[in-house]
């Protein structure tokens, strides 16, 4: 036992409070206000407009695993998977991104 903490063994549930649930439901709904938002101004933002989108999107990915499927409490061998499953997501947005990207510049819009 380190700092008064009672150590989880591996096969323990981990029981996350209501509240914690309310917060990250209250910050998805915040990001996908904030999603729609920048779609609304997309003209503005121009060419950073899908960079925003997807770095929106892989906070709340992150806040999804992280707490909706516990894996904040799960073992290094599920995180190390899971964030496998999520760099693997990254590539993916920065493929997307570059394929934006060169169509925009050979399309002479910028």
């Amino acid at each position: 036992m380190a700092h008064g903490h009672k150590e989880q063994l591996p096969n323990e549930h981990h029981i996350t409070p209501f509240a914690t649930y309310i917060k990250v439901a209250a910050a998805l709904f915040a990001l996908t206000f904030l999603t729609v938002g920048a779609h609304a101004i997309h003209q503005v933002l121009g060419p950073a407009a899908p960079l925003i989108a997807f770095a929106i999107a892989a906070v709340k990915a992150f806040l999804v695993m992280a707490f909706f499927m516990h894996l904040k409490y799960e073992s290094m061998e599920n995180r190390i998977i899971f964030s496998l499953g999520f760099l693997f997501l990254l590539l993916l947005f920065g493929i997307s991104i570059t394929d934006i990207l060169s169509r925009h510049f050979i399309g002479g819009v910028l």
